[in-house]
């Protein structure tokens, strides 16, 4: 029975972050195709916390506050990325969906600099808006399975 038990306690984590990134990688392909992040994706990606809950983790939700004040006082921020950041809070805890963030708005601020480069030595003017989804996914999957 105990290793049955020991045998659960390490796939489960595995499990978990198949889904993770299943569940991610979907808000990512939304949100570049409709500019949309539907709700059920940042349902299941909620859900998929509970696979490893921790009472801790739910201190993961204070990064979509964050989100939510950049959306109010400055915008280009939409719902479907503060509740993105709050699911995967709940499966990140508070440390890991911050690192989360830092490098999925790092990546896109190098994203952005190099099209900047690029668009410029063609001529072309820039764009401004880009789908958050991508970059804050490969964050949280970066602090899931890196940190």
């Amino acid at each position: 029975m105990g290793t049955d038990l020991d045998a659960l306690s390490q796939i489960t984590p595995l499990v978990q972050g198949g889904l993770f990134a299943a569940l991610l990688l979907a808000a990512s392909v939304f949100d570049i195709q409709k500019r949309i992040i539907p709700d059920k994706i940042s349902l299941g990606i909620a859900l998929t916390g509970l696979l490893t809950f921790e009472p801790m983790k739910l201190s993961g939700i204070l990064a979509a506050v964050l989100f939510l004040i950049i959306a109010l006082f400055f915008g280009g921020i939409d719902g479907g990325d503060i509740k993105l950041m709050a699911a995967a809070g709940l499966v990140l805890g508070f440390t890991k969906i911050m690192t989360a963030t830092v490098i999925g708005l790092t990546a896109l601020l190098v994203f952005h600099a190099g099209k900047i480069i690029i668009q410029r030595l063609r001529g072309r003017t820039v764009q401004k808006a880009y789908p958050l989804a991508p970059f804050l996914s490969l964050g949280c999957l970066a602090a899931y399975f890196i940190f």
